[in-house]
């Protein structure tokens, strides 16, 4: 696991040399505009990762989770808002393929896997977050079709995504009475709320997606009535090791932004590099990066195993990693003093891109109750 391959390597790099070559060199303009760079991340399919760990046969690129969080890792190093989406887009295409039947992976996902079409995740409604077997969008059946009605609340890409995998309630209230739906952007009656105003992520868009009685074909529901809310719990699982995986990848992008600066800087006459104090701080740094990466390593390689503990690995991973990031991205805006603050030594982004990672995919408190489940029952 620890010991890459020559293949592994390449796909390492590959991904390093994407972020480097595209989305570092704008991503500070990206958030200043708050752009959503549509046709840099279609060109991210063309490099196989649109669809990572999708079946080869529709255009996916058939690898594992232990690529994919070693690929979001190098994609956050450039920008972690277009990684972090990238690898939303990731968890809807795995959804279609794993849960899809012949007819649906064929029809959908080529287009998904290439990124000519770009996909979302609607599950989390005003109402309904981290509770979120509580929600409240209801899919009617209508002959051969549902009539789903309801509204989802930050759906990462609403508005210029083409494709959704929506989570309504088909039958009674809990989790057994959800199913989920592929439903194309431009069906009648759905609308999108304003972009929110949000304090990261600016360079992906974070809208209401508003369903007013679209009419989706029975053709469109992914499995059988009622399988929904599983389906969308195990696709969060692989969305909580990409999401864990950003935050690597923006707090090491953070460090050798503060190595930098620290390398340059003098003070009293000497670099602050050579301060001992500084050193210890940048040390501390680099090992949270390295337990966190160890632990999602462990816990994507549970996930493709298919591991009995693989669930409360991926919280695990996601809640250790989350938090390390951040604490680091924010350590290096202190190292870098006044200039931290300041949007152009892009520091203060990876800061406020990080903040969201320990919120979303499951809140770190939620990856705590999945946790001590796990504990207790075993107790």
């Amino acid at each position: 696991m620890f010991v890459l391959d020559d293949d592994e390597k390449a796909i390492s790099e590959t991904a390093r040399s994407f972020a480097d070559e595209l989305l570092a060199p704008n991503a500070l303009e990206w958030d200043e505009q708050k752009h959503f760079p549509v046709d840099v991340v279609r060109k991210a399919g063309s490099l196989g990762m649109g669809g990572i760990y999708v079946g080869e046969d529709v255009g996916g690129s058939g690898l594992r989770r232990l690529d994919a969080v070693r690929i979001f890792e190098q994609l956050s190093t450039g920008c972690p808002a277009i990684a972090a989406y990238i690898s939303i887009h990731n968890m809807v295409s795995w959804m279609i393929d794993s849960y899809g039947n012949e007819q649906q992976r064929h029809r959908w996902l080529p287009r998904l896997t290439s990124m000519e079409w770009l996909g979302s995740y609607a599950l989390t409604e005003p109402g309904a977050g981290s509770d979120a077997a509580a929600l409240s969008t209801k899919a009617v059946r209508d002959g051969d079709d549902y009539l789903l009605t309801g509204v989802k609340q930050f759906i990462s890409g609403a508005g210029s995504t083409d494709v959704y995998v929506v989570m309504a309630r088909t039958g009674d209230a809990g989790a057994r009475g959800i199913s989920a739906f592929i439903v194309p952007a431009d069906t009648p009656g759905i609308s999108f709320g304003a972009n929110e105003k949000k304090m990261g992520w600016h360079a992906q868009p974070t809208r209401q997606v508003i369903l007013d009685a679209v009419r989706v074909p029975a053709a469109n529901r992914l499995g059988p009535e009622g399988n929904g809310f599983r389906i969308a719990m195990n696709g969060l699982n692989g969305g909580r090791l990409n999401i864990a995986a950003c935050s690597l990848g923006g707090g090491r992008a953070a460090l050798d932004k503060a190595v930098a600066y620290l390398g340059e800087r003098k003070a009293f006459g000497a670099r602050l590099l050579d301060n001992t104090a500084l050193q210890f701080e940048l040390a501390d740094m680099r090992t949270s990066l390295e337990a966190a990466r160890t632990l999602l390593w462990r816990a994507a390689a549970a996930l493709d195993a298919d591991a009995d503990d693989k669930v409360e690995l991926c919280a695990m991973a996601k809640r250790f990693a989350t938090d390390a990031g951040f604490d680091v991205a924010n350590k290096a805006l202190q190292l870098h003093g006044g200039y931290g603050y300041l949007a152009e030594y892009g520091v203060e982004k990876i800061v406020r891109d990080l903040r969201v990672h320990q919120i979303l995919e499951g809140t770190n408190e939620i990856m705590r109750v999945v946790v001590a489940r796990s504990v207790v029952g075993a107790a």
